[in-house]
């Protein structure tokens, strides 16, 4: 494996989401301040109808990628001209169908706010705004992935994460000027075009000769591609189903102030737990190689010692989560948004469950077999709908929460391990099941055993530091635990670490 790129890589990509991570909580505590919880609870409806519509979530993305690993490998520049002339065109296809549908939403947005009469706000402008910020990413979508499929991507990093940092100094500004949630928004947009500038600039720079090449794809490879492009676009339909259902149900059936102060909650877990992931999907691209590279067996050592790898921080991340987020909440916000703790409980679990799918997800894309369970996301939503409805009427915020969970523990949990192992590694996936739930069970029951410890002082501050000293406790006392049982593995791993060291 590419060590000296996988280092890069997730070094510049932890680096830049810490900072992003810390400006996305500063410039929601001056929406909050400025607009009210309400708008916050409005932004939060926004980005879950299209903000996660963005080119690289779309699932087209991780498609592109894989498909342009091999020819890279085997320095076949006219096929990967080819392949990169074929998703430019795509990408502007797609782009431009969003934008249609988003039009077409757009008349009937109020009625995904149930007390939307509480606001001072043109929906159907606002949306617009935050729909146009979406599309605009499309125009430079293939050559974000062509970057990423030569293992650069701490150069899309960077450049996304700068125009992160541009769009909230720019929403800072515009918050402290003109209090104007329109104005907000449309710095999502300027924010857009400066990272397209900027991404046209280095990869004409870089790949020109790919670029300007303009070879045409031939029909068995295009109809290849075309096999991965749908399967990954069924895969984010799906994905798009669970994660903006619990926020649009939320919205309908409770309302945009019950949402935005459970936002608070998931904006902060959300924001934390993307600086985790990055520590294996800036991989994805050199354990693409790795897999084209190497024989199965080899791959799918590597997956074990990610899983361990993905367990320990998950398990310290969210005990620590679950142990402080309220008086963060408080600290960071204001007292009067705290939830009950049902909210931050099924938020903890769920996070975890739902992390606990990073390394396999992420060798799924590498390993191409995204193609196996392509309608698993579209069951998998329709399920989390049906029971999200079901539950939010009879225990509001938290049944929502709890129907992904039970979405995610008997379909997710089920089906991409299968395809992973049987597809991918050519093996069995009992054991990696055993594994998978006992670990999910033993942070149910460390969860609950934190639950029992918390303590409560008058000092939110005094609170902080003391119940993330008892959830760091638990939290080693489980990993003990684990690395106790998974002795071989833990010993893979440092000879791993040792030569990543050496190199």
């Amino acid at each position: 494996m590419d060590q000296k790129k996988s280092i890069l890589n997730v070094s510049v990509s932890i680096a830049f989401k810490v900072i992003t991570m810390i400006m996305v909580i500063i410039v929601k505590r001056f929406l909050i301040q400025f607009c009210g919880n309400e708008v916050n609870g409005l932004n939060a409806l926004y980005l879950s109808i299209v903000g996660f519509l963005s080119v690289a979530e779309l699932g087209v993305g991780s498609a592109i990628t894989f498909c342009m690993y091999r020819p890279i490998v085997q320095g076949d520049n006219e096929r990967v001209s080819a392949l990169y002339g074929l998703f430019s065109r795509l990408y502007k296809i797609i782009g431009g169908v969003i934008l249609l549908v988003g039009f077409v939403i757009t008349p009937f947005i109020h009625y995904f706010a149930a007390d939307y009469v509480l606001l001072d706000i043109n929906l159907q402008i606002t949306f617009v705004l935050m729909l146009v910020s979406v599309v605009v990413t499309y125009g430079y979508g293939a050559k974000t992935a062509l970057i990423n499929a030569y293992k650069n991507n701490y150069i899309t990093t960077a450049i996304t994460s700068g125009g992160i940092i541009l769009q909230y100094i720019l929403q800072i500004i515009v918050l402290l000027l003109t209090k104007s949630f329109a104005w907000y928004l449309a710095c999502r947009s300027i924010a857009a075009v400066a990272q397209w500038f900027v991404t046209d600039i280095v990869a004409r720079k870089k790949y020109q000769h790919i670029i300007s090449n303009r070879q045409k794809i031939d029909s068995e490879a295009g109809q290849e591609v075309k096999k991965n492009i749908k399967a990954m676009f069924i895969h984010k339909i799906g994905t798009l189903l669970v994660n903006t259902a619990d926020n649009i149900i939320i919205s309908a059936f409770v309302g945009v102030v019950a949402l935005g102060a459970y936002s608070n909650y998931s904006t902060i877990l959300v924001s934390m737990v993307g600086v985790l992931q990055l520590v294996f999907s800036s991989l994805t691209s050199v354990l693409g190689h790795l897999y084209v590279e190497k024989d199965k067996q080899t791959t799918q050592r590597y997956h074990d010692i990610f899983y361990l790898l993905n367990f320990v921080i998950g398990v310290v991340f969210f005990l620590g989560y679950y142990a402080i987020i309220d008086d963060l909440i408080a600290v960071l916000f204001s007292a009067d948004l705290i939830a009950a703790k049902s909210v931050s409980f099924v938020v903890t679990l769920n996070g975890f469950v739902q992390f606990m799918r990073t390394s396999t997800l992420v060798f799924k894309d590498a390993t191409g077999t995204f193609y196996y369970d392509r309608w698993k996301p579209v069951a998998e939503g329709i399920a989390n709908i049906v029971l999200s409805i079901i539950f939010v009427k009879w225990i509001g915020v938290v049944g929502v929460i709890a129907a992904t969970i039970v979405t995610n523990l008997f379909i997710c949990h089920i089906v991409e391990p299968y395809v992973l192992y049987k597809k991918a590694f050519e093996m069995k996936p009992g054991k990696f099941y055993l594994k998978n739930y006992s670990i999910i069970m033993l942070f149910a029951a460390a969860l609950v055993l934190l639950h029992c410890c918390l303590v409560q002082f008058e000092s939110h501050w005094a609170m902080l530091f003391v119940n993330g000293c008892i959830s760091v406790g638990i939290s080693a006392a489980v990993c003990v635990l684990v690395f106790a049982w998974n002795r071989a593995l833990v010993r893979n791993m440092k000879q791993m670490m040792k030569k990543a060291v050496s190199r």
